[in-house]
């Protein structure tokens, strides 16, 4: 990797993207000859495509393109997560569900950071526009689980530096969210039941109790996604190919380490429409707890796994509510966050959540 951050693509030389692919082993000999930029943007960075030409002769895997993406956190407060999530967290890991990553830099200092990666959009498509199917759901949970079970578990974590969660990490997620209630409630009136109102206050008082107990036991935690919704799932044209897990970009408040089932709540709950997830919701779990286990995580029982599936499919309405704590975004983006907050709720009642908060 190298030491300083790209800022501009034209940084991308022939030469350094040369050195980039020989240091990677996916250039053996020969060079790169000539490079085009194609720019795009996307809501929290700039991206370039890049086509590339070799040397004739030249050896070695040579991919014909490669994904350039610049993120400035700004407001955000976007950190090195993602630089990690690509560049370190899974370096370890053999065929894991992500794209290739030649090079990666964070400036802590400009708060910025570039990622050169593999570019998959000729063989995979994001999932804005599609509607989920079993087998899309058991292969995310398939790819989840093996991501999950690289950092699976106390010891495990420790290992990387990582912890569980303490009560005043929690606190910290929540306070971010907390302002957002009663504002979503009266940009809300009229357009949900009225009784959701009371429900959702007696939500925000019991179940950051009930986070807070469930990290007195240390199995489930693992290293999430955090944000695994349809445009952060790239699935394959051709059902050969693996399913690949982007963007991992959590807020400074976010929950980086919590129950790994955290994650398929999150992709299920407020982005499926209801129906859907209550037909496939259980079948996706099983194949997920399956994977788990044949990944080498033991002691970790269907029914635990259950339990925190309702405990962080009520954080939905959590996803909904952060949304207006922000004026802006209240009502700018309420056509994102009113729906999210009917399935969440949907959801709540559904898997009898109201039961495991008593």
């Amino acid at each position: 990797m190298t030491d300083h951050l790209i800022t501009n693509m034209h940084q991308l030389t022939a030469g350094w993207l040369t050195t980039v692919l020989a240091n990677k082993g996916v250039l053996l000999t020969g060079r790169v000859n000539e490079v085009a930029f194609e720019q795009s943007g996307s809501t929290n960075a700039d991206l370039v495509k890049i086509h590339l030409r070799y040397q004739t002769g030249s050896t070695g895997v040579l991919p014909a393109t490669l994904l350039l993406k610049m993120c400035t956190g700004g407001q955000l407060g976007f950190g090195p997560s993602e630089v990690n999530y690509y560049a370190r967290d899974y370096l370890g890991l053999t065929q894991a569900p992500l794209p290739t990553c030649y090079d990666a830099y964070y400036s802590a200092e400009q708060r910025r950071y570039h990622i050169l990666m593999d570019d998959h959009s000729a063989t995979h498509r994001n999932n804005w526009d599609t509607n989920p199917t079993l087998s899309y759901g058991t292969e995310v949970a398939q790819a989840v689980a093996r991501l999950h079970a690289y950092w699976w578990g106390e010891q495990r974590l420790h290992e990387g530096g990582i912890s569980i969660p303490r009560p005043i990490e929690i606190n910290f997620y929540l306070s971010h969210i907390r302002p957002g209630l009663s504002p979503m409630l009266e940009s809300a009136q009229g357009d949900i039941d009225p009784s959701w109102a009371s429900i959702l206050y007696d939500i925000f008082e019991r179940h950051p109790m009930k986070m807070v107990e469930r990290v007195q036991e240390s199995k489930g935690f693992t290293l999430i996604h955090g944000d695994l919704n349809p445009g952060n799932i790239l699935s394959p044209l051709n059902g050969h190919l693996p399913t690949y897990l982007i963007d991992r970009q959590p807020f400074e408040w976010s929950l980086t380490t919590w129950l790994g089932v955290s994650d398929l709540s999150y992709m299920m709950v407020h982005w499926w429409e209801t129906d859907l997830r209550r037909k496939w919701e259980w079948s996706i779990l099983r194949q997920y707890h399956e994977s788990l286990s044949s990944h080498g995580v033991s002691g970790y029982s269907w029914e635990q796994l259950v339990f925190d599936y309702k405990l962080c499919a009520i954080q939905s309405i959590y996803v909904a509510t952060a949304w207006c704590v922000e004026e802006e975004d209240r009502f700018k983006m309420k056509w994102v966050w009113l729906p999210q907050l009917h399935l969440s709720m949907a959801a709540y009642f559904d898997l009898h959540c109201d039961e495991l908060l008593a």
